[in-house]
């Protein structure tokens, strides 16, 4: 299961250090507004999917909370179904589906879990709620 803070399930986007960092930054800017995640991945966690209005805890590679997101769309589809327009929303630099693609596809690989064409992917998005400092983890982190 993923970590909970506050009673709110931890959104870590990438995996530990510069990626996260620098993803966690894009949040908190809001430029990024979408992440995709692996189908599979749920079901490894024993994880639910988001749904929209569910508030999430951003966090940093020690699992501190750094910001509240609010989902506000959940879909899943194939990986050649990804549209250009949830590729740009997840504000990365892609300059192309074809980039956003490659690029998603050597990191899936590089952490063990390889796509296809046909791999569900999970599409969701969010927006802002809150931003803190790293480290928070009381107070209301329903506003």
């Amino acid at each position: 299961m993923w970590p909970r803070i506050g009673g709110l399930r931890a959104l870590a986007l990438g995996t530990p250090g510069e990626l996260r960092a620098r993803l966690n930054t894009l949040v908190l800017a809001g430029v990024k507004t979408a992440t995709a995640g692996l189908l599979t991945e749920y079901a490894e966690e024993r994880e639910e999917l988001e749904h929209v209005g569910e508030r999430l805890a951003l966090v940093d590679d020690h699992d501190r909370l750094v910001g509240v997101v609010e989902v506000t769309g959940i879909e899943i589809v194939g990986f050649a179904d990804v549209g250009w327009e949830f590729a740009r929303a997840e504000g990365e630099g892609d300059r192309s589906i074809g980039e956003w693609r490659e690029g998603h596809a050597a990191y899936w690989a590089r952490i063990g879990t390889p796509v296809a064409d046909d791999t569900a992917v999970v599409c969701l998005r969010f927006r802002l709620v809150s931003a803190g400092d790293g480290g928070i983890t009381t107070g209301d982190l329903g506003t």
